[in-house]
């Protein structure tokens, strides 16, 4: 990697010649070494005195060593000295260089070594989403399966729900991820009086082996909980960025589960009140979640997790980027969709049963958050 060129990084190596100091000019400097952006290889030399050293045109990296061994890498914007008995190359960066010096000695060449790609580049990509869904399930449901050649990730909302795949039946629970691979036959399934929510991506990745990921499942920490919820507010959102922010998002959450796979009996180093604040939002979507038929509000949900309204308030925007009121809102409206699709109450009974004020709050509420009206939505769905 490329480091900055300044007194503190480079003091092994020489220093940074002061602006304020007269910088021999490069034309009568005798030594001039020659950089090509195509150089697969390049020369490594020897300092046989302090040797002073300028760009004269391009840009250029600064390879330095002690040993000849170890090379440390630095951008090369700066004149600087590099003491007697050091080891440096240069290496083009986007073009041809050349760097002027001057020593008492010449600089001796030693031999080469290959030249280094200094770019930082992705090695885990998100080729591609397939299919992104936020599942609303029956009490009960069963999904016969599929297999597909694109891996899947399933994160269970709410309720629970069982995974079957090479043998094994894997309950989920709410805060669960699974991940099934490419070709890999699966299929889900809900006891009776389980009605669960959940979410399920395909998608193409390359550049990392999720093999350590496949056949067990993971309690999502709050990082990727957090990333799962902007992923479905983008998707709601959709605008002309929406596509890459869920791909984005969807390659760190990726890359979470592989490092928790990678350390699977390492605890999570983090520090105690990070732990505190995780359990006081889980704690508090739990409690909204199993009463989400009652009376809700902030006050009430910050006295249930044993804090003040207005810290919960500030943990739920620090984590979630939403107040809890906004979340107790799209829980509600959530229950309501599932409620419509049993037909077992009326828009009137549904909006007593979720405490609105009225039909017509419920009404405009579900209308803002999904579009069209419980009337229009019943339609859809019967």
């Amino acid at each position: 990697m490329i480091q900055n060129l300044n007194q503190i990084n480079f003091q092994l190596f020489g220093n940074i010649v002061p602006s304020r100091e007269n910088v021999e000019n490069s034309r009568d400097m005798p030594q001039r070494f020659g950089v090509k952006a195509e150089e697969d290889t390049v020369c490594v030399y020897r300092t046989n005195s302090p040797m002073q050293l300028q760009i004269a045109s391009g840009k250029s990296v600064l390879s330095v060593s002690s040993d000849g061994e170890n090379f440390r890498h630095f951008y090369f914007d700066k004149p600087i000295c590099i003491k007697s008995d050091v080891y440096f190359c240069f290496s083009p960066f986007k073009g041809d260089a050349v760097i002027c010096a001057s020593a008492d000695k010449e600089a001796t060449p030693v031999g080469t070594r290959p030249g280094d790609s200094f770019r930082m580049d992705q090695q885990l990509h998100i080729a591609g989403i397939y299919t992104f869904f936020y599942q609303e399930r029956e009490q009960g449901f069963v999904f016969p399966g599929e297999e597909h050649p694109m891996p899947e990730l399933t994160y269970v909302d709410q309720g629970e729900l069982h995974s079957v795949t090479d043998g094994q039946d894997i309950l989920l629970k709410a805060g669960d991820i699974a991940i099934f691979g490419p070709n890999q036959w699966h299929m889900h399934y809900a006891d009776m009086g389980v009605a669960p929510r959940y979410v399920t991506i395909s998608f193409d990745m390359e550049g990392a082996d999720i093999t350590p990921l496949l056949n067990r499942k993971f309690a999502a920490p709050q990082q990727a909980i957090t990333l799962i919820q902007q992923m479905l507010q983008e998707q709601e959102r959709m605008d002309t960025f929406s596509t890459d922010m869920i791909i984005a998002q969807l390659t760190t959450l990726m890359l979470l589960l592989l490092r928790q796979a990678d350390s699977p009996n390492a605890k999570l180093q983090t520090s105690n009140a990070v732990h505190s604040e995780n359990e006081i939002i889980r704690k508090a979507q739990q409690y909204v979640g199993r009463h989400i038929r009652e009376k809700l509000s902030v006050p009430l949900l910050a006295q249930k997790v044993g804090v003040s309204p207005s810290y919960l308030t500030a943990l739920f925007h620090k984590n979630l980027q939403i107040s809890p009121g906004e979340y107790i809102r799209r829980l509600k409206l959530q229950e309501s969709k599932q409620m419509i699709r049993e037909n077992s109450m009326n828009f009137t009974e549904i909006a007593q049963a979720l405490q609105y004020s009225t039909v017509h709050h419920f009404s405009r509420q579900f209308k803002e958050k999904f579009g069209l009206t419980p009337s229009e939505y019943a339609k859809s769905v019967r």
